[in-house]
Parts: structure tokens; C-alpha cells; sequence
């Protein structure tokens, strides 16, 4: 199944959509794609994976929609805000495929907007403030890197639409990627402020990458793109010790359930509304 032939797919038959839920409504998002758990995969894991990347993306998208007319230039507030929607459309298919595959047939709606800070599976990088630019920015390359080396995996998963999704993302990420490793280059080797800034933000994420690769074993690969950015920016690859606790077992920090709130606010003053 080619990663085209599932979003043709997944388009079919919601032209008319009216529900408000990310703009549209998809009652059944996977019509006309065959949401068979393949035999030998085990559909509660998927179910949990799909969940867990996809709360990844909410969450990410929703701190990059932030920057909408924060970011320090037109250029990059247009740039941040594609790279949210990116994300954003990855987790609506994952939730989507998620709602198929544990037997409930919940939709998006139900996984964004309808859980609490708890019941979420993000890792707690992905949920920190914002702070400064050069902080997102470090962000973004430390999370689609990582993101992107699990997703080329992903991509030959026994599951074809789980393989099809990271595929269509693999091609996202890879611009994702190329676009923080171009800034994170241009922070660490530009001015003594911006070096300052970016060597700062690193030794933020620091503390959060183990959890990274507690999550999946893509270790060696992140740490290759990440020594090879940060040689070229000037910077130090930063020493690091690992926070207790994880975002996967719903351990997060205080900055989630805030996020949430505002995210939600919406959908639960005004629950199967339309527009």
C-alpha cells in the first residue's frame, strides 16, 4: 500500500464534513482503507504506539502554533506554523488508525480533546514552554530527528497504514530536521548573544533525552545528526543526566495540563458542536 493511495483514501467521502474538530470532521477517517489489524500484530500495542506519537505531534504542534506572530521574522512564523500543521496531521491519522485498532472506533476528537493531562503519552520535551526562540529551535531538531529515525523503522511495520502514515512523515520530517539544523548552525555561529542562547537551550533539552531513548532504540543515529549539527554551529554536544520519571507512562511535568486546558477549552464548552 503506498503512502498516496492511503491519503487518497482517507480522503474519500468527507467533502461535506461539517464537524468543527480541527476544522473538518472525520467521523471515519481510514474510508476506504482496509483497518484489518494484520495477523501476528498485536492490536492493543499498536493501538498504545499509534496514541503515543500522536500525542507527540499535539503537542508539539500546539507549542509551535505559539509562535504565530511571536516568531521573530514573517519567514520563520509561516515556516513554525507549516511544521505544526505537519505534525498535526500526523496525529489526527494516528489517532484515527489508534481508534481502529483497539475496537472502541474512537475518533480524533475523542483522543485530543477528551483526555486529561494524565491519560496523555507525550514525552515531557515535547510539552515545555517555548521560552526563547533559540529553546524551540533546539527543540524541534532534538524531537524530528529523533522522530524521524523511529518513523523510517515505522515506515516497513507489519501494519500497512501505520507504514503508510510513516512514510508520508518520513518526507515531513526530513524538512523539519533540515530546517532547526539550518537555524541551530546559524544561532551557534552567529553573534556571542545567539551562541549564548543556543548553548543554552542545549544543556535545557539535555535532561529530557534519555527519555527519548528509553522510548525506542534509535540512540546511536539522533546522537550522529545531533554531534554533526552541533560541530558545525560551534556548540558543545551537552553532558547530560537523566530526569526519574517518563511522559509515556504519564508522568509529565506541570506545563502539560495548562496547554491542554486552552487546547480543549473549546471542544468541552461546546461538546459535537458544528460549523
Amino acid at each position: 500500500m503506498s503512502d498516496d493511495h492511503v491519503y487518497l483514501s482517507l480522503a474519500e467521502g468527507h467533502e461535506d464534513d461539517t464537524r468543527w474538530a480541527y476544522g473538518t470532521g472525520f467521523e471515519d477517517p481510514l474510508h476506504g482503507v482496509d483497518t484489518t489489524v494484520p495477523e501476528g500484530v498485536d492490536a492493543a500495542s499498536l493501538a498504545a504506539d499509534c496514541v503515543a506519537l500522536a500525542d507527540d505531534a499535539l503537542v508539539s504542534a500546539q507549542r509551535l502554533a505559539e509562535w504565530t506572530t511571536r516568531a521573530p521574522e514573517l519567514e520563520e512564523e509561516v515556516a513554525l506554523a507549516n511544521i505544526g500543521l505537519d505534525l498535526l496531521g500526523q496525529a489526527r491519522l494516528l489517532y484515527a488508525r489508534a481508534g481502529q485498532a483497539d475496537g472502541t472506533g474512537r475518533g480524533e476528537d475523542a483522543y485530543a480533546y477528551f483526555r486529561d493531562a494524565d491519560d496523555f503519552r507525550n514525552v515531557r520535551l515535547a510539552e515545555l514552554p517555548g521560552g526563547d526562540f533559540a529553546f524551540s529551535i533546539v527543540r524541534l531538531l532534538v524531537l524530528s530527528s529523533w522522530r524521524l529515525a523511529h518513523f523510517e523503522g515505522l515506515s516497513s511495520h507489519p501494519d500497512p497504514v501505520l507504514a503508510a502514515v510513516a512514510a508520508k512523515g518520513v518526507k515531513e520530517l526530513t524538512y523539519h530536521r533540515q530546517y532547526a539544523a539550518e537555524w541551530v548552525v546559524r544561532l551557534g555561529d552567529g553573534t556571542d548573544e545567539s551562541h549564548r542562547r543556543a548553548r543554552k537551550a542545549m544543556e535545557q533539552v539535555a535532561p529530557y533525552f534519555g527519555e527519548l531513548f528509553t522510548a525506542y532504540d534509535v540512540r546511536d543515529e539522533v546522537v550522529a545528526v545531533l554531534r554533526q549539527v552541533t560541530d558545525a554551529a560551534g556548540l558543545p554536544m551537552p553532558v547530560y543526566r537523566p530526569l526519574p520519571g517518563a511522559g509515556r507512562t504519564g508522568e509529565h511535568t506541570e506545563h502539560l495540563a495548562p496547554l491542554l486546558a486552552e487546547l480543549q477549552s473549546v471542544a468541552r464548552a461546546h461538546p459535537e458542536a458544528t460549523w
